[in-house]
């Protein structure tokens, strides 16, 4: 079976276009099942039991609730509920989600660019996307989804909860969140936009130091990251690389494999553990590819899942990177979608993931070598301002210097404007930084460890 392997469902859309590709890979008729089918032993008493009481309030239903009711109606309830009785990313797709899955492979979605998951029975907002419509209304990783179009998302199951806040692009939906720290629920209005991840970024930290971010694992993942690192090294070699997976929701399996191939070409990458213990499947890295000479740092938070986490996990286990930053998201299920027949699906958990040293990835996700706090520039450069001495500038009445720069004469009016979301800069993130540093430093002690002894003999 096709692994579907992305671990949080894309706001807009459902799931993201790389996720569809997979489990349109992924797809099984039911019917193809019946040649593997082992001999079905006898249904056991209690079974029959519980199919005589399904049948009895079937009936009862049928003949005595207040209104009409369809057995079509009756029967994707109960598959639902069957469904919502095992873990939150085992779902029952209805025609209307199926189709989308199956039909949209263009890469493009119309929506509002969120990644939500499941905690403690609550839609939570893993991590908005940039220049989205969420990222612009202030929406943040953490915030509880409390309300959809003024209806409660109690009970509501990630896929339901998708389906109320997807639709046509310049609809508008609102939402009522949940923060730390907030008294009263936060209320935001947003408008769906046809929304395009750019999956690679890349950028130049000097002194021969190179920054590569994967948004998510989707197709051409690993050529995508390979053709940035030949961009990076047109002029030079690299020194070291900054690898950030933070806020990466996961994608494809096969590009996991391939990105950590990049960096290891022998090995385990990932193995897969069903119920059957015995039917394991295990990934290998891929030989030829890796570029083993690279010192490399791999940047992970809470919005790091499933790919994100078998990649890090796998070149910490390999002892090819470290780990830097905050524990991961601890997604370690495997999926695979299943036709069911006309238009409807059902995706269901079929395994576990583990590390190349056995561990399991779920729920404890992977803990960075080196725990990093996650500063928030605007603050850091609140607390700079505040630790300033007092000076002439700060005179009431003070002489004005003709040399001084436009852009310190607009300092107080920028102060004043509303602040707007922070854009991803690795120059000025304090992660990417200390990672830098990291590198750097590992560069100052291997050359320590190759200078040539100063004592002499005799």
């Amino acid at each position: 079976m096709v692994h579907f392997l992305s671990s949080l469902l894309l706001v807009s859309l459902c799931l993201s276009s790389s996720v569809y590709a997979e489990e349109k890979k992924g797809e099984k008729k039911l019917e193809q099942k019946s040649e593997e089918k082992k001999p079905e032993k006898k249904l056991s008493r209690e079974k029959y039991e519980n199919l005589e009481l399904f049948q009895k309030i079937y009936q009862f239903i049928q003949t005595n609730y207040v209104d009409e009711v369809s057995d079509k109606q009756l029967m994707e309830g109960a598959i639902k509920g069957m469904m919502e009785t095992l873990d939150p990313h085992s779902a029952f797709l209805g025609a209307e989600i199926y189709r989308e899955m199956k039909t949209d492979t263009s890469g493009r979605f119309g929506g509002l660019g969120i990644e939500i998951g499941m905690k403690n029975d609550s839609i939570v907002v893993v991590a908005p996307m940039e220049d989205t419509p969420a990222w612009r209304a202030g929406v943040k990783a953490g915030d509880r989804i409390l309300k959809i179009n003024g209806e409660s998302t109690k009970g509501l199951s990630l896929v339901e909860a998708v389906a109320k806040m997807r639709g046509k692009k310049g609809d508008a939906v609102s939402m009522s969140l949940g923060r730390d720290g907030s008294e009263k629920a936060i209320e935001v209005k947003l408008k769906r936009e046809t929304i395009k991840i750019q999956a690679v970024r890349s950028e130049d930290l000097g002194t021969g130091y190179g920054y590569v971010r994967l948004a998510s694992f989707s197709e051409d993942a690993g050529r995508d990251i390979r053709r940035a690192l030949e961009k990076l090294e047109k002029t030079s070699k690299l020194k070291g690389l900054v690898f950030d997976l933070r806020m990466n929701p996961g994608g494809l399996l096969d590009q996991a494999v391939d990105v950590a191939s990049l960096f290891m070409d022998e090995g385990v990458i990932v193995s897969t553990i069903g119920r059957d213990p015995a039917q394991k499947e295990v990934r290998y890295a891929k030989k030829g590819w890796a570029r083993k000479d690279l010192p490399v740092v791999v940047l992970v938070n809470s919005g790091s899942a499933s790919a994100s986490e078998i990649v890090a996990g796998a070149l910490q286990d390999s002892h090819r990177a470290i780990v830097m930053g905050q524990p991961t998201f601890g997604k370690g299920s495997v999926q695979t979608v299943v036709d069911l027949g006309n238009d409807l699906g059902m995706k269901l958990t079929i395994a576990r993931y583990y590390t190349p040293s056995g561990r399991s990835i779920q729920e404890k996700g992977i803990a960075p070598d080196i725990l990093l706090d996650d500063y928030d520039p605007k603050v850091l450069a609140a607390a700079k301002k505040r630790r300033e001495t007092f000076r002439e500038r700060d005179l009431r009445r003070h002489l004005k210097n003709p040399e001084r720069g436009e852009s310190e004469e607009n300092d107080a009016k920028e102060a004043a404007k509303e602040e707007e979301p922070n854009r991803l800069n690795p120059k000025e993130d304090e992660q990417v930084k200390q990672a830098v540093n990291y590198l750097k430093s590992f560069e100052l002690f291997k050359k320590v460890g190759q200078a040539p002894s100063q004592n002499g003999s005799g």
